[in-house]
């Protein structure tokens, strides 16, 4: 069986849409799917792990990998910068494994600009009023924050249109299956199971 490349899917939603979640259970249900790890210039907070929740570098070497053109996209958040490696992407897909971004609208375009054939799925919360419950029953924020959170939900729920796939997450078991079915549908195009199977394709025909 030959070799065939990796996919890259997009995943994004609005805060308390249980995107991260979602993510999390679809990662450790698929051991062929990756999520893509960002470098970024914050200091690690209290239990992450560099190299796992994200590459920590110092602001010279992000400087010097964005001088290099060595990010797909980057973003400046509250002071510091975020960003994902061009060259661990490239390498990622060409040895066949399927790679997942978790990344908002802003870094959904610049990566589908230099990959059109990323799959992008947007999640939705099956409603504004449990947005909002979410939100609220996470009991980190105040009113006023939680406010800005559901105008800034609707900035991005503008951006729907951008995305390939849309998944509502009324049951996150529902919506955990229409993850997989997507991931899955993927892996069975014609043009990656022709390259995986050219040698059977050829024997057959």
């Amino acid at each position: 069986m030959n070799k065939s490349h990796g996919s890259l899917f997009i995943v994004s939603a609005p805060s308390g849409a249980g995107k991260t979640s979602l993510i999390k259970a679809l990662i450790e249900s698929d051991r062929n799917l990756s999520l893509s790890i960002s470098h970024t210039t914050r200091a690690p907070r209290l239990g992450e792990v560099d190299g796992r929740e994200y590459h920590f570098i110092p602001t010279d070497e992000f400087k010097r990998m964005l001088s290099n053109h060595d990010f797909l996209e980057h973003a400046e958040v509250y002071g510091n910068c975020y960003g994902t490696s061009r060259s661990w992407v490239n390498a990622a897909i060409s040895s066949g494994n399927d790679i997942l971004f978790e990344i908002d609208c802003q870094g959904a375009k610049q990566i589908k600009k230099i990959f059109p054939e990323a799959i992008g799925i947007f999640i939705l919360p099956p409603s504004i009023d449990a947005l909002a419950a979410r939100l609220k029953n996470r009991a980190q924020d105040d009113a006023a924050v939680i406010q800005k959170r559901l105008a800034a939900a609707r900035e991005e729920i503008n951006h729907i249109n951008e995305f390939d796939y849309i998944v509502i997450n009324h049951r996150f078991d529902d919506a955990l299956d229409e993850l997989v079915c997507i991931i899955r549908a993927t892996r069975l195009r014609k043009q990656r199971q022709l390259a995986a199977h050219l040698e059977l394709i050829a024997q057959l025909s």
